[in-house]
């Protein structure tokens, strides 16, 4: 509990100091506090430029933040969050602590100097590396420094947008990816400490100002149910967008790396030149879309523009979250959509920036498949309870959709571009490569549904295993059931406590012969470590049994 508060407040002055950072660099590459809020103007520092300065900024931001990231750390770089998991993941946590001053220096300078992209992926790595910091400090056990990087995620999505439970379930969504009640007390106490210092600094208010919506006509559910379909195929195609133009920087630049960003930083400007709305985060333009200041050609306009003046930042090394842009394009895509619809249904569609909130958290949700944050994040960022209903159903649909289109999201689609998978065993792991088949154990007996649990209790205890696969009255698997379910059942009172095993049996995840250890693990471990029977890839018939001991004796056969 000390720690998580101790990681909070770091996050919490990380977020002070890294908002400042943002601020001062863009005062004095832009001449103005947000450019976004009026693009196109002069920059006061160098009026004779007019508004042809943004051709130079990305340049001269590019000519510092690139030697900085290339010579102190490298995975400073790009958006973040990806990082952020794989040292979850596969690393114990571990982070340099060289990050948190690189990223925060390189990302204020990327936005400042026009780079559009965001904030949420350098706080989660600036909050996560002190985390990880601290963790090595105290010599805490690999569980709790997992622990304490997520807590770090947390407190700078808290303090950053004043959104203390969006950075909660940020954290074990995205970052744990898992939910327990240890984990939430954890994020909640280091998510309240950075909140409390935030809002200490920028003040306790909703940090989009919007205008109120609500829902008036129950036909309205069907176009909003649309729209989350249309902003998942969105959400899935800006993180191909993104990386495509990745790709093609890669192809292109022969140069030293850390003249990569100065370079790029050309095509950067010449599109800050054409559309001086895509000039740092945008928020401001963001907010004027909700409130239906652009045309419908001009929002599709600022939809692609975004795209590609983010996917550019990113390409050419600089250093920025991907989570405001997606806010971005999703506002964008919800406004063009619910000015189309107002005008085909001006009696039933209602208010264009319902759609534009609604759009916001789809794309998010297409393009991260995090539906709960999504959820949290769009109603503590604009304080706008009216449409929740038709914000669920919209941000549910755009995750369901996205899984159906792609396997990977914006965030893990960077790391199986470089080979790793975050369910796949973490290179020169020991164990984790060799197929289930391989290391399974022989079927223990299995116990009939109709037996009684005081039998299946003697059963249990002379297996020597703690839990048994159940076949029904034919013969066919029917699931596992375990000593602990047992247990739990006959110390219940016999009138309300099940009869026989049949109806304690669950069926866990599947784990097939075929299958890769390291994947199987992930289920074993959801199971307490009491075992779970290997299926047949084809017939789904039980051919083994997995237990921790199994994965183990891989490697005392390998020594």
């Amino acid at each position: 509990m000390a720690l998580a508060v101790a990681v909070g407040a770091g996050a919490g002055a990380g977020s002070i100091v890294f908002r400042w950072c943002i601020t001062a660099f863009t005062q004095l590459l832009s001449g103005h506090a947000d450019y976004a809020a009026s693009p196109g103007t002069a920059n006061p520092h160098v009026p004779w430029l007019g508004p042809y300065f943004v051709l130079l900024a990305p340049v001269v931001g590019g000519l510092l933040y690139g030697p900085l990231v290339h010579r102190f750390a490298k995975e400073a770089r790009g958006h973040g969050v990806p990082e952020v998991m794989l040292a979850v993941a596969q690393r114990g946590g571990r982070i340099s602590p060289k990050v948190a001053v690189v990223k925060t220096l390189a990302s204020a300078l990327t936005i400042g100097s026009g780079g559009s992209v965001g904030r949420e992926g350098p706080i989660v790595q600036i909050g996560s590396a002190l985390g990880s910091t601290l963790g090595r400090v105290a010599k805490v056990t690999e569980h709790r420094m997992k622990l304490l990087v997520a807590c770090g995620a947390a407190g700078g999505i808290a303090a950053t947008f004043n959104a203390p439970l969006a950075g909660v379930f940020f954290a074990m969504e995205l970052v744990l990816g898992a939910f327990s009640a240890e984990a939430f007390g954890a994020t909640v106490l280091a998510s309240v400490t950075a909140s409390v210092i935030g809002r200490a600094a920028f003040g306790d208010v909703a940090f989009l100002s919007l205008p109120a919506f609500h829902v008036g006509h129950l036909a309205q559910y069907g176009l909003f149910a649309l729209l989350g379909l249309l902003a998942a195929a969105v959400g899935v195609g800006f993180a191909r967008v993104l990386y495509l133009i990745e790709d093609a920087c890669d192809w292109l630049w022969r140069g030293p790396e850390w003249l990569r960003p100065a370079v790029g930083g050309l095509a950067l400007g010449l599109v800050l030149l054409v559309l001086p709305e895509m000039y740092g985060v945008g928020y401001p333009v963001l907010e004027k879309a909700t409130e239906g200041g652009y045309a419908v050609g001009f929002l599709v306009l600022l939809l692609v523009g975004k795209m590609l003046a983010t996917s550019l930042t990113i390409g050419i090394g600089g250093s920025g979250g991907v989570f405001a842009p997606s806010l971005f394009v999703g506002a964008m895509l919800g406004a063009a959509y619910g000015a189309g619809v107002h005008h085909l249904l001006p009696g039933t569609a209602g208010s264009v920036g319902a759609y534009a909130l609604v759009g916001m958290g789809a794309v998010f949700a297409g393009a991260a498949r995090a539906p709960i944050t999504a959820v949290v994040i769009l109603f503590e960022l604009t304080g706008e309870y009216s449409i929740i209903l038709p914000l669920m159903l919209a941000i549910v649909l755009a995750a369901a959709v996205s899984r159906l289109l792609t396997r990977d999201t914006v965030y893990t689609l960077k790391l199986r571009r470089r080979g790793i998978d975050l369910e796949g065993p973490a290179p020169g792991a020991r164990i984790g490569t060799q197929p289930v088949s391989s290391v399974m154990d022989p079927l223990p007996s299995p116990l009939a549904a109709s037996t009684e649990l005081a039998d299946a209790a003697d059963m249990l205890s002379l297996s020597g295993f703690g839990a048994l696969p159940v076949v029904d009255t034919t013969g066919h698997y029917a699931g596992v059931v375990t000593a602990q379910a047992i247990a739990e059942a006959l110390a219940e009172q016999p009138d309300a406590a099940p009869a026989v095993v049949g109806q304690l049996a669950e069926r866990p995840a599947p784990v097939t012969a075929d299958q890769p250890l390291v994947q199987a693990l992930h289920t074993l471990l959801a199971t307490a470590g009491t075992g779970v029977p290997v299926l047949d890839p084809v017939h789904g018939k039980p051919v083994g049994w997995l237990s921790p001991q199994c994965a183990l004796r891989v490697i005392h056969a390998a020594t």
